[in-house]
């Protein structure tokens, strides 16, 4: 008979079960308990044996993931079989045996597919013809204990044929899990007594059902898992396009056409042999990987984080290549593979919908409202876009693209099977990739104003997208080894594309009511659809992506049909698509020459719109959680005072106009004559009055109006116009007093994203911070607002040793540590006509900002504002400063000492002088 551990090679080096059961047949122990540990001791022995062998076999053929998998399973089949054996039969062995004193030991879910990982957990079954009797008991309370004596992780249950039937009918779970059931050892009559019912009573019927509830899982567990097959820490065994997703197809195939082997999908007609070699495919590196996995975590972990995608692409002997690392190229293979899964769910489950088509509606997918009429050639199945013939795209390879502009005019859905031959013919569209005709339809398809990002994932996934435009196929599955980004670059800029329509259609006017507004106002909409399509068209190439991604869109934009002047455009959206981010969240823009400095590159009205809208869609399509408010306003503030400047010039109002009209509204709001007026603006230097926006010149004119001579106050309220708290310290200035009241909030739990740092002309320092949680949400608790304050207080009190609360504040983020990130120190005199401009680079941790001014600090320079800026594990930190007397920073030798005490400091070498 067959099992499936016939192609297991060398089996009896893994374990020899004839050796090792006449062994323990072999011990003369009268003593029950003693005979039970000592043959345990032997089974252990021989189960890390075992898996000593199957490791150094992985070790040596790294990408035989089915194989490895199977051979942990065939270990812990042996083990069972001498195990069960010893009991029946030595320990408690049956003395009248009656009918009902028969067991059958089933193997269930993964294990009883023959599948286990090293660390899986062992799922078995116990099978009784009726109730248990005592003698059964017994059995299976040895077996078990036995079993966690070898430190394995069992998952158990014990049924009588009855309770088995009553149970699968009423749970999907456990039906699945018997689904997959396998004989292991025991009464085999019973076992087939079980299949037999099983198939009658439980499976036979209820077909539909099961498809329907297996797919509405897999729903449940797409959304928890992140509900795209392309998040850059997958789950290799219950992501999307991952293992799990290929057993649920496993699973239907075998309760709808009772198949035992995957490759028996090919004999029923769910799969060609094209398309199981795929699904053999992706099944063994999936598989490869989560035995990788679980031996480099030393546990059961199915989750790729980023430390472990490192480890795991060198196991797999990935190396790197120019402009792609061998960790990116693992993980790009892995997508690679999640994306066939993908397309291979569509192509299963369109043959099945075709089986049940008599019975009723679609899995799960709409009814077509209305019948569309001009179809060019191809016909509607179901309400499906479908093919006349098989031999449809041969005649006309254009048709590749066409059917997803039909798809998208007539908002249908492609037909499973018109969408495998898609993807079978996708190398045709190759010989017109250069056809006028072919261009204008998937320009069509790009710049739909329905919904393009639905349309062309389809089209990514399958594959006609990549061959059309190759400088895209080079970007499929490619993730970006970093922690800012979410997904794989083409994911991102599909997301971006979906995105954008939805801002031009105003479904995000709440969210972007700039972006909505200027909208109408653009003058070529194509220009920015095809912007954001190329983008990071040229990512992993090596060299900077937005030079030569500006190359790619010149070669491109005329094939696509745009114009000389559309294709400059595009061209130089695509090469400047971060300068408008790295402006607003790295510069300070009450700072006029930043201004000057970014309008000088944009020069036009309309480059600053386009601008503006492609810069939100690509930071908003980078994940969860990297859009907030803080980011929203700094971009309006940039894009009011460029759009004022390219409108009027330089000769808008002066500075000295906008101070006074600062100063006028001031006086209006508090209600101050010209005395009391000219009074408070003696205090302050005229750098106040540019800096600050006037909501927060009014607020901390009233706190020190209400302070009076107190020499320490703090105060802290949500400022939900910017996405943060304003925390304002009104103190007696002292030498270091910025980077002692930066380490206390960072020790009450806050991360500071923008600080301003003013001297009074008696004395007073007036500093403003904007302060996020960890989680980039403002402070609002009340508990949390007074932990801020304590803090601060305590740290200008010199309550308490701050570097030791410091040092003692948890590391929240230790996934950082999976990156190399090389400290860098920016020192630029020409960025500001007032300040010296210093930028610093380095990985992202606690009390970075704290460490930095400490430096700044034992450097003797001033400090005048702070910004931060975050991207994942990166963290780059701006500082505008002067010497002691107001001046740059002028002299050689002391910025080279600026440099490396910033270093130093970036890279965690000062902590313990920043006390």
């Amino acid at each position: 008979m067959s099992t499936r551990f016939d192609t297991l090679p060398n089996r009896r080096a893994i374990v020899d079960r004839r050796a090792l059961a006449e062994a323990i047949a072999a011990l003369e122990i009268d003593d029950p308990a003693l005979l039970r540990r000592t043959a345990t001791a032997m089974l252990k022995d021989a189960l890390d044996a075992g898996r000593a062998e199957i490791a150094r076999r992985l070790a040596d053929r790294p990408s035989r993931g089915l194989e490895a998998a199977n051979a942990q399973a065939f270990l812990i089949d042996q083990l069972l079989r001498i195990l069960l054996d010893l009991i029946t039969q030595r320990l408690y062995p049956p003395t009248n045996r009656t009918a009902g004193e028969r067991l059958s030991l089933i193997a269930v879910g993964g294990y009883g597919r023959g599948e286990m990982a090293p660390f899986s957990d062992v799922d078995i079954g116990f099978l009784t013809p009726w109730k248990q009797t005592p003698w059964a008991e017994q059995v299976i309370e040895s077996m078990l204990y036995a079993l966690w004596d070898l430190g394995l992780k069992v998952g158990h249950s014990s049924r009588s044929l009855d309770e088995m039937v009553r149970q699968a009918k009423g749970d999907v779970t456990i039906r699945t899990a018997l689904l997959e059931g396998r004989f292991v050892w025991g009464d085999t009559a019973l076992h087939d007594e079980a299949i037999a019912r099983f198939k009658a009573e439980v499976t036979f019927g209820t077909e539909r059902q099961f498809i329907a509830d297996k797919l509405a899982e897999r729903n449940v567990r797409h959304v928890k898992m992140g509900d795209t097959r392309y998040v850059v820490e997958p789950n290799v065994k219950e992501g999307k396009g991952a293992l799990r997703d290929l057993h649920a197809l496993f699973w239907i195939g075998k309760y709808v056409y009772d198949v035992d082997r995957a490759a028996q999908l090919v004999d029923v007609g769910l799969f060609t042999p094209a398309e199981y070699r795929l699904f053999n495919r992706a099944d063994n590196f999936l598989w490869a990987v989560r035995c990788h996995l679980h031996l480099a975590a030393g546990r059961a972990e199915d989750r790729l984080t980023f430390d472990m995608q490192r480890e795991i692409a060198e196991r797999m002997r990935f190396s790197d290549r120019p402009g792609k690392a061998a960790v990116e190229r693992f993980m790009q293979y892995y997508f690679l593979h999640a994306k066939s899964v993908g397309a291979l769910t569509g192509v299963f489950l369109a043959h099945l919908d075709e089986k049940f088509a008599a019975r009723g509606r679609r899995f799960g997918l709409p009814q077509l409202r209305r019948r569309p009429r001009k179809l060019a050639g191809f016909v509607l199945d179901r309400g499906r876009l479908a093919l006349p013939h098989d031999g449809f795209f041969a005649e006309d390879p254009v048709r590749l693209i066409e059917i997803f502009q039909l798809a998208d005019l007539h908002g249908v859905e492609i037909h499973p099977l018109a969408a495998r031959a898609a993807t079978r013919d996708a190398k045709l569209v190759d010989d017109v990739r250069t056809d006028p005709r072919a261009n204008a339809l998937f320009l069509d398809v790009l710049t739909s104003p329905r919904d393009p990002e639905l349309v062309l994932r389809w089209m990514n996934e399958t594959g006609v997208f990549g061959r059309f435009v190759p400088d895209f196929g080079r970007v499929v599955a490619q993730m970006q080894f970093d922690m800012y980004h979410h997904y794989t670059v083409d994911e991102h800029t599909i997301r971006a594309i979906g995105l954008l329509a939805r801002i031009e259609s105003g479904a995000l006017a709440a969210d972007h009511p700039l972006a909505t507004a200027i909208f109408d106002q653009i003058l070529s909409r194509r220009v920015l659809y095809v912007a954001v399509l190329l983008h990071d068209i040229a990512k992993g190439r090596g060299g900077d992506h937005s030079i030569l991604g500006a190359a790619v869109a010149e070669r491109l934009c005329p094939r696509f049909g745009l114009s000389r002047a559309e294709t400059e455009t595009v061209a130089w959206l695509v090469r400047h698509h971060l300068l408008m981010s790295a402006t607003a969240f790295k510069r300070d823009l009450s700072d006029f020459k930043t201004i000057l400095d970014f309008t000088a590159v944009v020069q036009s009205a309309e480059r600053l719109r386009l601008l503006l809208i492609l810069t939100i869609v690509d930071i908003r399509a980078v994940g969860p959680g990297t859009w907030n408010g803080w980011k929203r306003q700094l971009l309006g503030d940039l894009f009011e005072a460029a759009e004022e400047v390219l409108r009027l010039g330089h000769k808008q109002k002066g500075r000295g106009e906008r101070i006074e009209a600062k100063q006028t509204n001031l006086a209006a709001a508090m209600a101050w004559d010209a005395d009391a007026l000219a009074r408070y603006v003696r205090r302050f230097p005229e750098a106040y009055w540019i800096a600050e926006p006037e909501d927060v010149l009014l607020h901390n004119a009233r706190f020190v109006a209400k302070m009076g001579e107190a020499r320490l106050a703090i105060d802290a309220q949500v400022y939900a116009q910017r996405g943060a708290t304003l925390v304002t310290v009104y103190a007696a200035d002292h030498p270091g007093i910025f980077y002692r009241i930066a380490g206390a909030i960072h020790v009450a739990g806050g991360n500071i994203i923008d600080a301003r740092i003013h001297t009074t002309r008696d004395g007073m320092a007036l500093d403003n911070f904007l302060v996020q949680d960890p989680y980039g949400r403002p402070f609002a608790e009340d508990d949390q607002l007074a932990r801020l304050r304590t803090a601060i207080e305590d740290a200008l009190a010199n309550r308490g040793k701050l570097i030791d609360r410091l040092k003692a504040k948890p590391l929240p983020r230790t996934r950082a540590d999976a990156f190399a990130i090389e400290p860098n120190v920016l020192i630029d005199n020409k960025a500001s006509n007032r300040f010296t401009v210093v930028e610093v680079t380095a990985r992202d941790r606690p009390a970075l900002l704290n460490q930095l001014a400490h430096a700044l600090f034992q450097s003797k320079v001033t400090i005048h504002s702070a910004h931060v800026a975050t991207y994942g594990e990166r963290a780059v930190d701006t500082f505008y400063l002067t010497d002691l007397t107001g001046d740059k920073i002028a002299s050689g030798p002391r910025l080279k000492t600026l440099e490396k005490r910033l270093l130093d400091a970036a890279a965690g070498r000062a902590m313990e002088l920043a006390a």
